[in-house]
């Protein structure tokens, strides 16, 4: 195979080459936010169907033990959050759908303090995906179906006093627009 001489062309380039965002193993490259774990989902098939470990204690997601756990379903087109927690983690595990998560680091004292992450979940990327407090979050339903996720919060929600503020979709306090 003879190497060929690079293309020239004769337009103005807008922007910049694109990035590296993963290596050739297929490992992401992108910085996360600190705190912020995704362990991807391990599928096990045969020919009667399939099992998906959800979570495991041994895996050093958290410490934290399983204390509540519930689902929840997004339709297409529509979104969930802006939240932020004060005093629990999020631990979400995306199973079906396909889901935009973008997180924003508002904690004073985070050495990734105001980065914004964004992560693609769902049907073909399943995973268990850590969302520490102080980070704002918003899932976002990027498909035709709908969205389905399991959380395990590491605090069973005080329905007297949720551990949840709520910002709205457009607000300026976060650097992203859903």
């Amino acid at each position: 195979m003879t190497s060929r001489p690079p293309i020239e062309i004769d337009i103005a380039r807008p922007g910049s080459p694109e990035p590296q965002t993963v290596t050739p193993e297929g490992e992401r490259i992108a910085e996360f936010i600190d705190g912020v774990q995704l362990r991807p989902a391990i599928t096990h098939s045969d020919e009667r169907g399939s099992l998906t470990e959800v979570y495991d204690p041994a895996w050093d997601v958290t410490d934290d033990p399983l204390v509540y756990v519930y689902e929840s379903r997004i339709h297409p087109g529509q979104k969930k959050g802006w939240i932020v927690h004060f005093e629990q983690d999020d631990r979400l595990f995306f199973s079906v759908g396909s889901a935009k998560v973008v997180m924003y680091d508002a904690r004073t004292a985070s050495p990734t303090r105001g980065l914004v992450q964004e992560l693609f979940l769902g049907s073909a990327n399943r995973g268990l995906l850590r969302i520490p407090a102080g980070v704002v979050h918003a899932v976002v339903n990027v498909g035709p179906d709908e969205v389905r996720f399991v959380n395990m919060p590491t605090r069973p929600y005080r329905h007297e006093r949720p551990d949840k503020l709520r910002f709205p979709h457009d607000t300026d306090a976060i650097p992203y627009r859903l």
